[in-house]
């Protein structure tokens, strides 16, 4: 039980530091998926083919990979204020910027700028709550802030559908309209964020001198205890290892298929909506956001459901099941009807994350579990590259996005058979370390799909996907 001062310390960085990196969790998933609702208008603008569009979508996700641990490790140098603002505003900018593209060439350029931008942006919130909140408070926090991406998923479509209408005002196309608009709202945002954030508890005035000493013991009194239960001599995993093991070779492919349908779903959804014909920009937007109404829906449900039972295959493999089925129904019903199959797909694929991120957790020795859980992490959001690219070739192939519907179908009743031969996921089926080899260490941070239970890192340190 900790005392009244932190009590109080918690209950003000609720109320000041948690809301707002929810709203920046909302920004930053608008920018990044807003493109979806661009597609068509841009592409005829510029002259691009379904697959360059596709490839440009997926780009994104290769840039962040690759300038995630460097954004981190600069974090720690200039502190989570400065960085974090960095964050807000670059991104803010480039995301401007793609008001302005002309070329095939200067959209690929965007989008790779635009990961490289939002790169880190996950796991320095996550690194600046190991630094703001005892343990207890962590896993509501994470919660709270990954609503972000789930509300984004929500109110993406009605924003960018109205932004959309302004189509010819002052000679400017409705996609460059969202672009811009949208862009300078995350801009605006990282000044507030450099406003309202502190980098350190010490600087916080609007925390008395007894709240800051109290808050600060107590974060550390659990960091002591963490290191005195790892050990000194606790041994690292080699990530090289870890591919040699045939579960963890589950784990990827799984991740990996899961990504690949829902960021298939999310930058073509839009489009989709739009073969129904008859509908404005903004009804558009306003039909896609049912499909992550429902898969809000289904991601509480879900949880309670496999938190109750102790059992998170099974829920998994019927998630999976579910989102392969809407998509196959998808192709063969008419596009109101398909509307209502894509709603199953986002019911299925959506909760599947947070519910598979408890399976490796469960299998993972705790020496495994940091680099297993980002190697996973690293692996599987490939799929975001893969997805959109792999659509738009399959729709400059075929004429139609039924074709890529097809696929996302084989792609989740593949992942479901595989989940049938994993181990891990029920309340007996955790592999516990040797007690000469065990290590307590938690595992670390999750990524910005992965479950408010996901593990926790070891140490403070920026947290690395």
């Amino acid at each position: 039980m900790y005392s009244p001062a932190v009590q109080s310390a918690v209950r003000k960085i609720f109320r000041r530091v948690v809301p707002l990196f929810f709203v920046m969790f909302v920004a930053n998933y608008m920018d990044r998926v807003n493109l979806g609702f661009a597609q068509d208008e841009l592409r005829a603008d510029v002259g691009m083919s379904a697959a360059a569009f596709g490839l440009g979508a997926g780009v994104f996700f290769i840039a962040y990979a690759i300038f995630e641990v460097p954004s981190n490790i600069l974090m720690e140098r200039f502190g989570a204020k400065v960085w974090l603002t960095r964050i807000m505003i670059s991104w803010g900018v480039v995301a401007t910027a793609m008001a302005f593209v002309n070329s095939v060439e200067m959209f690929y350029a965007l989008r790779f700028l635009l990961g490289v931008a939002e790169a880190g942006f996950f796991p320095a919130v996550i690194y600046y709550f190991s630094r703001w909140l005892p343990d207890s408070h962590r896993g509501r926090a994470t919660s709270v802030f990954l609503m972000g991406s789930g509300t984004a998923t929500v109110i993406v479509g009605p924003i960018s559908g109205a932004l959309m209408e302004m189509h010819g005002i002052w000679g400017h196309a409705g996609w460059q309209w969202m672009f811009f608009i949208e862009g300078i709202f995350s801009v605006v945002l990282g000044f507030v964020v450099y406003r309202f954030l502190d980098s350190g508890i010490e600087q916080a005035t609007w925390l008395t001198d007894e709240e800051k000493t109290g808050l600060v013991a107590a974060i550390d009194a659990e960091q002591d205890a963490r290191d005195v239960r790892r050990g000194e001599k606790a041994a690292k995993v080699s990530r090289w290892k870890l591919l040699a093991d045939p579960q963890m070779l589950l784990f990827l492919w799984i991740y990996f298929a899961i990504n690949v349908a829902l960021y298939a779903v999310t930058f073509w959804l839009p489009s989709i909506v739009d073969d129904i014909g008859g509908v404005n920009d903004f009804q558009v937007g306003l039909l896609t956001a049912v499909p992550w109404l429902c898969a809000l829906v289904a991601l509480f449900v879900s949880g309670r459901v496999s938190d109750r039972i102790g059992k998170r295959r099974p829920v998994l493999v019927v998630l999976l099941l579910l989102g392969g089925c809407g998509t196959l129904l998808a192709v063969f019903v008419s596009p109101w009807v398909g509307l209502g199959a894509l709603c199953l797909a986002a019911m299925g694929f959506k909760p599947a994350s947070p519910i598979f991120w408890t399976i490796p957790q469960s299998y993972l020795d705790a020496r495994a579990a940091a680099p297993g859980i980002a190697l996973i992490n690293s692996i599987g959001n490939l799929g975001g590259f893969v997805a959109p690219t792999a659509f738009g070739i399959i729709e400059d192939t075929t004429g139609s996005t039924k074709g890529g519907l097809v696929g996302l179908t084989c792609v989740g009743f593949l992942a479901a058979l595989s989940v049938l031969l994993v181990r891990g996921g029920g309340r007996n089926d955790r592999v516990r370390a040797r007690p000469d080899r065990a290590s307590a260490a938690p595992a670390p941070e999750t990524s910005p799909t992965t479950a408010p239970g996901a593990a926790r890192s070891a140490r403070p340190g920026p947290a690395t996907a």
